[in-house]
């Protein structure tokens, strides 16, 4: 056999397993980020049952699973019991990153495992999103901002949005305005070529392209996750809230239950009774929180989401199958994120931040 022949049997068995895990989250989805295990890059490990699902990303010593199992509520531990086994069987660990209430609270006690808190997710009622603009003034400004700018609102049928040149130019004039080359595993940007299943709301101005917004479902919960908006730098103060507006409008339209901006990393905005990160871990954490921010805007993020007016906050855990959390499972993580290139990573980061620096110093001395 050929190995373009090879390659396309691979292609075909990597689309079949990304057809069976969307139907099981279309059956089962309940954590927030189960739409985005059909995202390119993972791997799947499906359970004997055919209703269950675990999509992952291998790291040397690891296992990290996108969210959390996706199978019924009632076979969860089941589920997960048999993914660490089958995990412990090839040596790797497991770690669960951007665990919700439902498997934090089967390992709640458990002296096996051990987890940290990543951050909190806003949340809305669709149907209470008209009341939260009307009580908040700071919001309607920026609405009005927007919309006194000419920015114009539109959902975009997929057969229109996917791997549209117009939303591709947009998404890569954001990604030059970051701190870090692009990342993967759970913040994939090139979600627009797999489109199936997600609603894409675009702003424009002047007849361009400014904004875009996706959104994934998260069935069970007949709830949505905004999975990402990037922008352009000259897109009007208020673009981004005004795409929120019409989606959140439209959502509690069609009847939605549930919608989030997701994780905002480090945030502290959840409060959680009688529990803390190990202290070796709030200091890396601090220390992220003051010195990373020209890698990655925490403390922005955190008060963009804050400043829509959410209606609760939500803790969001990354747990792992060891009785303390380890500073090797936090290096898995970044593995994860990075293709397993975390320093390289790091380095094309500082490249950036000193070439954003230079140009900054070559701007003041022209003036």
């Amino acid at each position: 056999m050929s190995r373009f022949e090879d390659d396309k049997r691979e292609n075909v068995t990597v689309q079949h397993e990304v057809n069976h895990a969307r139907e099981i989250v279309q059956k089962y989805g309940w954590n927030t980020t189960c739409f985005q295990i059909v995202n390119p890059g993972m791997e799947y490990w499906f359970g004997d049952d055919g209703e269950s699902v675990v999509a992952y990303v291998s790291t040397k010593h690891t296992r990290v699973v996108a969210g959390a199992p996706v199978c019924s509520e009632v076979s969860l531990p089941d589920i997960a019991r048999k993914f660490e086994k089958d995990s412990a069987d090839i040596g790797k660990k497991v770690c669960y990153f951007g665990a919700e209430h439902r498997l934090e609270t089967i390992y709640h006690d458990s002296g096996g495992h051990s987890k940290v808190l990543l951050g909190a997710q806003p949340v809305w009622h669709p149907a209470n999103w008209p009341d939260a603009v009307k009580n908040k003034s700071s919001l309607r400004a920026q609405l009005n901002r927007a919309v006194n700018k000419g920015v114009l609102i539109s959902e975009w049928p997929l057969e229109k949005a996917t791997d549209n040149p117009l939303l591709w130019a947009c998404l890569e004039k954001w990604l030059d305005t970051k701190g870090l080359p692009p990342l993967s595993f759970m913040i994939e940007p090139a979600t627009l070529k797999h489109l199936e299943g997600r609603r894409v709301f675009v702003a424009e101005h002047d007849e361009k392209v400014i904004a875009f917004l996706v959104l994934s479902p998260i069935p069970t919960r007949s709830g949505w996750l905004t999975e990402q908006f990037p922008h352009t730098p000259e897109a009007p103060n208020g673009t981004v809230e005004l795409m929120m507006d019409n989606a959140f409008r439209k959502l509690a339209e069609d009847g939605a239950q549930y919608v989030t901006l997701g994780l905002s990393p480090l945030s502290q905005r959840a409060k959680i009774d009688a529990f803390e990160n190990p202290i070796w871990l709030r200091a890396f954490l601090a220390w992220m929180r003051k010195h990373g921010q020209r890698f990655y805007n925490f403390d922005g993020l955190d008060a963009f989401k804050a400043k829509m007016a959410p209606e609760y906050w939500e803790p969001i855990f990354a747990i792992s199958n060891e009785p303390e959390f380890s500073r090797r499972m936090l290096f898995s993580i970044g593995e994860a994120f990075s293709n397993n290139r975390p320093f390289r990573v790091f380095g094309k980061g500082l490249l950036r931040a000193a070439r954003s620096e230079l140009n900054w110093f070559k701007r003041q001395l022209e003036r």
